[in-house]
């Protein structure tokens, strides 16, 4: 493996204590990346476990298949983990899964690599597609993109103070030549920023939000969590790192909808058991230590939260069931 693939799995201890590893489970890694996670889980699992590793990079995919090579409880799969319902469901029973764990974002080893575009730090192809078979890569959607909805993405999705004056430095840009490289791209922002963090490159934001439209990781990431709720048998944990803000609400918001029973007024004479929950949040966000932080510094925003399936029903949450 290329030092540029070498690949430090976050939480790794916290996240696999989290799934509650039961020997001969049933285990999923939504995002086999370098397989860090789907190594330890294995290695806990035992002989009669089963994982099925999903991964919509090609190369993660690539390198998952001679990783794993000859280990007949491994499947992996070339899918984005929004799809991971569909091919449960060919294999396994709805409610059959003893944990599933997302790891969301982008790897180390896209960053690192200059032609995956991901990094404004190196001057490469301005791509930042995760699945490079297909889809519309950040340099064709820049060239076609309405100013408002440029100005939209960068605000919502990079949460940009300066996105109008940013936008229109990109249109303007674009008129005079086709914006391809990450450096270019750069430059254009950080021209068009009056103001700089002390501690933050001024594409920083940017690069965030182009990457997670062109990759519709938010999208995926609401898809992905009912699924997986779906496809957990009682006492099965999902356990969700994520390396932003905007993700973590998203599953910070998931896991207490469906934790958090939606209790009656006082007086009100009702079953208990009317408003038990799909879901039981275990224990509070857990973050890097030190120790992880200063061997990775990349993992210092990284928060895993983890949830527990109850014996509920699902058949009462249609939000669940229709999602």
């Amino acid at each position: 493996m290329e030092a540029t693939e070498v690949h430090f799995p976050v939480l790794l201890r916290e996240a696999v204590d989290a799934l509650n590893i039961q020997a001969g489970g049933v285990y999923v890694d939504a995002t086999l990346g370098r397989g860090g996670h789907s190594s330890e889980i294995l290695r806990r699992v035992g002989s009669a476990g089963r994982l099925i590793a999903f991964d919509r990079d090609p190369r993660a995919v690539e390198l998952g298949l001679e990783r794993f090579k000859g280990d007949a409880r491994v499947d992996v799969v070339h899918s984005q983990f929004s799809l991971m319902e569909n091919v449960l469901t060919s294999a396994l029973a709805f409610g059959s899964v003893d944990g599933i764990l997302m790891d969301l974002g982008v790897s180390s080893p896209q960053l690192d690599q200059a032609e995956r575009g991901f990094s404004f730090m190196r001057d490469g192809v301005l791509d930042m597609r995760m699945d490079t078979s297909r889809g519309q890569s950040a340099a064709e959607w820049l060239d076609v993109v309405d100013e408002k909805d440029l100005v939209s993405v960068l605000f919502e999705l990079g949460e940009e103070k300066f996105a109008r004056r940013i936008a229109r430095a990109i249109i303007l840009s674009r008129a005079e030549s086709k914006i391809e490289s990450t450096l270019q791209l750069a430059k254009i922002v950080a021209e068009a920023t009056p103001r700089k963090d002390k501690h933050k490159h001024p594409a920083t934001r940017t690069f965030q939000a182009i990457r997670l439209h062109v990759n519709q990781e938010l999208i995926e990431v609401s898809k992905a969590l009912p699924q997986a709720l779906r496809m957990l048998k009682t006492g099965g944990r999902l356990a969700v790192i994520s390396f932003h803000s905007l993700e973590d609400r998203i599953v910070k918001r998931f896991i207490r909808k469906h934790s958090t029973p939606n209790l009656p007024p006082k007086n009100i004479p009702v079953k208990e058991s009317d408003y038990l929950t799909p879901l039981v949040a275990v224990g509070k966000a857990i973050k890097p230590s030190s120790a992880e932080i200063a061997e990775n510094p990349r993992s210092r925003s990284s928060v895993l939260r983890v949830a527990e399936r109850t014996d509920v029903s699902l058949s009462v949450f249609a939000e669940v069931a229709d999602a």
